[in-house]
């Protein structure tokens, strides 16, 4: 019993529902559900899918409890049934009791969340964490079935848990946030309850909020205030624009946070004025077409910005990798004798010689490349054997002539 939850993760396969439907919805590739691909890096997934323009668009909804996050998911998911294509959607809150619309993945049929809080003696947030780390265990399986279905949708919509520093900080968080942001234009949608906002104060503390996962995660941000049924999202957007008038409302605060929500309104500037933000109603379905057009923008801000920092961050990386290569080689260069050096230049060592080096040592070359590694330490191996040998000879032979 204390096991269910982690036996799971050993199985083969990620399962995929079919059972949920919305009507008029076609129903799902049953193949998906017997059997996942087999594991494979995040990276392959991205070059073996080719060209980035091409892939659906991955929508990660991130909002505090309560904030109408579930009930967006399950608008939108509907609007886009509606629209067709049928978008691929993705829940990975374990602790859902109840979830209202289709999915595609379900993170409950793969960890058990009440079994991994008694096998590991934890409470609610605990379990939700532990529950995201085992499923990011093999999260490339997750990737292997979108990349087969990447053709069939234009959206992927991700669900995540209500508590959302659960998501936002842990470790599964951004594994799961980056191997999407690798392989797939991902962007995020910040839900924010416009009701409860109606106080400058706590309407700070969501766009503090909102300011530190832009930065963290990286990526495209869109902001949709959600409730618009309830309260018109006006207010919210005038004092993103206008300081003044957020001032004027500040001013009606007494609390001791007053003053250092004023100094945090002065920070936060810029990043209001670069922000895509909308407001929405997941009841109605209101201004859903708003939403997806800033999702539109928010993609090819992705696919011009994110992913040329991307190949730059990458190549930086490869650099310093062939930078300490290089150092390692000049170390043992070093350790060696004159005539041992003389042996390594004529012997078939490589080691990642200056050719390698030059080349352009893309992705497509990297299986490759740990192929001519394994050889290059057999031929590293005999070199050794025979600087080992050429050592006794010599021993031998000054023996002698003593």
């Amino acid at each position: 019993m204390a096991e269910a939850g982690v036996s799971r993760m050993n199985a083969s396969s990620v399962p995929e529902n079919e059972s949920a439907g919305v009507a008029g919805a076609a129903p799902s590739n049953a193949a998906d559900s017997q059997q996942c691909p087999s594991s494979t890096d995040s990276s392959d997934n991205a070059k073996a899918s080719g060209d980035f323009s091409k892939k659906p668009t991955c929508l990660i909804f991130l909002g505090m409890a309560g904030s109408g996050k579930t009930t967006l998911v399950q608008k939108v998911t509907s609007y886009l049934y509606e629209k067709k294509p049928a978008p691929y959607v993705i829940n990975l809150d374990p602790a859902c009791a109840e979830m209202p619309y289709p999915a595609n993945i379900d993170i409950r049929d793969t960890v058990k969340y009440k079994d991994v809080m008694k096998q590991y003696g934890l409470g609610p947030n605990g379990g939700i964490v532990t529950s995201l780390n085992l499923f990011a265990t093999q999260f490339d399986q997750l990737l292997g079935l979108l990349d087969k279905r990447q053709d069939q949708h234009e959206y992927v919509i991700i669900d995540t848990p209500g508590q959302i520093e659960v998501f936002t900080w842990s470790a599964s968080g951004s594994i799961i946030t980056e191997a999407l942001a690798a392989s797939f234009p991902t962007v995020i949608v910040y839900v924010m309850d416009s009701v409860r906002s109606v106080n400058p104060v706590t309407f700070m503390s969501n766009m503090l909020y909102a300011c530190s996962i832009l930065y963290k995660t990286r990526l495209p941000f869109v902001v949709a205030l959600n409730k618009t049924d309830v309260v018109d999202s006006s207010y919210a957007e005038e004092w993103m624009r206008d300081f003044e008038a957020f001032d004027e409302a500040l001013r009606s605060e007494s609390s001791y946070a007053t003053n250092l929500t004023y100094s945090m309104s002065l920070v936060l500037d810029e990043f209001y004025s670069n922000l895509r933000c909308t407001g929405v109603s997941a009841v109605t379905g209101a201004r859903l077409d708003r939403l997806l057009e800033l999702v539109g923008d928010a993609r090819r801000e992705y696919l011009t910005e994110y992913r040329a920092e991307y190949e730059r961050l990458r190549a930086a990386r490869d650099q310093a990798e062939r930078g300490r290569q290089r150092r390692d080689l000049q170390r043992l260069e070093a350790d060696l004798e004159p005539q041992d050096r003389e042996a390594t230049v004529e012997s078939d060592v490589t080691l990642r010689s200056a050719a390698r080096v030059d080349d352009d040592d893309d992705l497509a070359e990297e299986r490759e490349t740990e192929r001519d590694d394994e050889d290059d330490t057999e031929s590293f191996q005999s070199f050794l054997q025979q600087h080992k040998q050429r050592q006794a000879a010599r021993r031998t032979t000054d023996a002698s002539k003593s």
